[in-house]
């Protein structure tokens, strides 16, 4: 285990992530449903009861919406707001943490770049 792996961070939060993740690459649009809680907990490997606080998460921040009795929808704006705070969150957060472990690792920016063009 390295020192910037997240195994404290609780399951629901990674899948809000992954689902967030999704959201950003295109994979569900503005307007367009998410699987339901039940579909997405089986692909998964998720409780159900942990994919819907995911669910409920995401739509507590606005970036998703329910229409009752059909399911759950990504909200207009959503890309673009999820954007914004997954930046934030990989500048302020992530990035310090893999910077000082790039340094104790005695990883240069060369060598970085390197592994990008392979």
């Amino acid at each position: 285990m390295t020192a910037i792996e997240n195994d404290d961070v609780p399951i629901y939060l990674k899948l809000r992530g992954l689902l967030a993740a999704m959201i950003l690459e295109g994979r569900y649009g503005e307007g367009e449903q998410l699987p339901s809680v039940r579909t997405f907990a089986a692909s998964h490997g998720a409780n159900p009861l942990t994919i819907a606080k995911a669910y409920q998460s995401l739509q507590d921040d606005g970036y998703v919406f329910v229409k009752r009795g059909i399911g759950m929808f990504v909200a207009e704006g959503a890309i673009d707001r999820l954007r914004v705070q997954e930046r934030e969150i990989f500048i302020n957060r992530i990035w310090p943490r893999m910077r000082n472990h790039i340094a104790r690792l005695g990883i240069s920016m060369d060598e970085l770049l390197e592994t990008e063009r392979n």
